[in-house]
């Protein structure tokens, strides 16, 4: 899950920023409404944390700029500002969640995880592709009752899939969203961590879920249905074409 947090100078050890860390979402930090509307139009974020106090332009603004050029990224606002009123300009801004300052780090993650699942047009914490199944809150990877142990990377990469299931994902967008253009390698990496989650899903038990779209990148698509065969000899099951 990739993340903008937009909060002004003066984060300490035991903010947002280190939350974030703490809950291991990769996230972009900048400081200003500028800065904000900025990267929302560059990149793709999962979801944007908010500050409604900024030195700039203020969060309702960002907002307010945000949904007139159709940026849909679900944002989150933040404010230490707990009454009715500053609540309901914020929703009539566009927001989509507002918690107030301060939060508990379980209160925050819990409430990102709600806003992405929505978002992504998922009511429950599971994701799910065939007997493959993602928890989102506990990061539990089972292909059915069976535990997958995957590395941070290899987990990053499934949720993305999963949270855009049926769509191509190009090699650049998997090294943004797992390195956020800090530091990054070589592109091939991505073709490194993609046969290895895919060794691992298919040990398991979840069949061939990701696959090759040639020149686009890489899909992740539900596990074929299979219907009865037409040839009773030959088998009891097989899979749709």
């Amino acid at each position: 899950m990739r993340v903008l947090l937009v909060e002004s100078d003066g984060v300490e050890v035991g903010d947002t920023a280190s939350t974030l860390r703490s809950i291991g979402h990769p996230f972009d930090h900048v400081v200003t409404g500028q800065a904000a509307i900025a990267m929302l139009q560059r990149f793709d974020y999962d979801v944007a944390l908010i500050e409604l106090m900024l030195p700039d332009i203020d969060g309702y603004e960002v907002l307010r700029r945000a949904r007139a050029v159709r940026l849909h990224t679900p944002i989150l606002a933040l404010s230490s500002v707990a009454t009715p009123q500053a609540k309901v300009r914020a929703f009539s801004a566009g927001v989509d969640d507002y918690i107030t300052k301060p939060y508990h780090t379980s209160e925050l993650a819990a409430r990102i995880q709600a806003v992405v699942r929505r978002s992504k047009g998922y009511s429950q914490p599971e994701l799910r592709a065939g007997s493959l199944k993602l928890n989102l809150d506990s990061r539990e990877v089972t292909v059915g009752d069976r535990p997958v142990r995957l590395t941070g990377k290899e987990y990053l990469i499934l949720e993305l899939l999963l949270l855009r299931k049926g769509v191509a994902l190009s090699k650049y967008a998997f090294l943004d969203h797992l390195y956020g253009g800090m530091d990054e390698p070589d592109m091939k990496i991505i073709d490194v961590f993609i046969c290895k989650l895919r060794k691992k899903l298919q040990q398991a038990g979840a069949g061939n879920l990701i696959v090759t779209v040639w020149g686009q990148g890489y899909m992740l698509k539900d596990a074929l249905p299979v219907r009865p065969s037409r040839h009773p000899g030959r088998g009891a099951l097989q899979p749709a074409v």
